[in-house]
């Protein structure tokens, strides 16, 4: 791996900001963002990637090539629960391996956002296509992680229907907002879409620095929650999102010559949930440990990602 890429990636300003938020829990600091701020800034967010992408959209045509990365994305999705759920279910109980096999099929919005950021300072662009196939592989992982459950755990007494798992995972506020803003900006007209793009693009790096701030400072509060399970879990969420991102950078290369695209693939595969799936495990592993999978997810995989993560997948893909 290119140490000139991975100290650019260290000094990254949105990363920098990240790494003050930890410091800040760390000091005991009174630094704070009010939640109301935070939820305006992650719907921005999710707005910006999901317009930008449905623009970017619009100029291309369903094709084989699109059809390929979409069946390619969902075998992700579909894939990892499964090998996850069952190297995890004899350790941690089948509540909790379930929990975190959706967690870890599932994807981050925040860390594909990051991830768009992270191909814009190196001017490289990817398919606004990939915007939609994001959005679609958050419910396989659902999906599958409650078929998993309710096949595998004798003793629950709830059995939430399929149905109401999909409706639940489609109508999640950052999916139902991902796909929303897909679809404006698809159908939106290229001249009036224009005026926003101030909005959508200029202020968007801003707005994500003041977000890691913040997910800095909740990582460190979170991190420590999930030590009674010992180091087991913490390998767990280093090792396996990055063994997925190193193996579905080298494996995409065979659906699509983009080397956007197979980074953001990469992204997708090594990313784990820590909104959209814990809503959804609420109901389906009532008695699974948000303390275990939310810190896996996000006191672990996420900093991992944006720090070794970024530049080893993008140096595989560059090859």
């Amino acid at each position: 791996m290119d140490t000139q890429l991975l100290i650019a990636n260290l000094t990254n300003p949105t990363l920098l900001f990240f790494a003050l938020g930890i410091v800040a829990f760390l000091v005991k600091s009174d630094l704070e963002i009010p939640p109301s701020t935070i939820k305006f800034i992650s719907l921005y967010l999710l707005f910006a990637i999901g317009f930008k992408g449905g623009q970017e959209l619009a100029h291309e045509h369903l094709n084989a090539q699109f059809t390929a990365e979409l069946l390619f994305g969902m075998a992700i999705a579909s894939a990892i629960p499964l090998y996850t759920f069952f190297l995890l279910r004899k350790r941690l109980g089948v509540q909790n391996a379930g929990a975190i096999a959706a967690a870890y099929g599932s994807v981050s919005a925040v860390t594909f956002v990051a991830a768009s950021g992270y191909l814009e300072a190196k001017e490289l662009p990817f398919s606004g296509h990939m915007v939609a196939i994001m959005a679609l592989m958050e419910s396989p992982a659902i999906i599958v992680g409650m078929v998993l459950l309710m096949r595998y755990d004798k003793e629950s007494t709830t059995r939430p229907s399929l149905r109401h798992m999909l409706h639940h995972s489609l109508t999640n506020g950052s999916v139902l907002m991902l796909i929303g803003s897909l679809l404006i900006g698809l159908v939106a007209d290229t001249k009036q879409a224009e005026g926003i793009k101030p909005f959508t693009t200029d202020i968007f790096k801003g707005f994500l620095a003041v977000f890691l701030l913040e997910m800095g400072m909740v990582t460190a509060a979170r991190f420590g929650a999930f030590r009674k399970y010992g180091g087991f879990v913490s390998l767990v969420a280093l090792l396996l999102p990055l063994a997925n991102g190193c193996a579905v950078a080298w494996l995409s290369g065979h659906i699509t010559p983009g080397v956007g695209d197979r980074f953001m693939f990469a992204i997708l595969a090594a990313s784990a949930s820590y909104i959209a799936v814990p809503a959804a495990m609420r109901l389906a592993a009532p008695k699974a440990d948000p303390g275990l999978y939310i810190p896996m997810a996000l006191g672990v995989t996420f900093p991992m990602n944006i720090t070794l993560g970024m530049p080893l997948y993008y140096a595989i893909v560059v090859g």
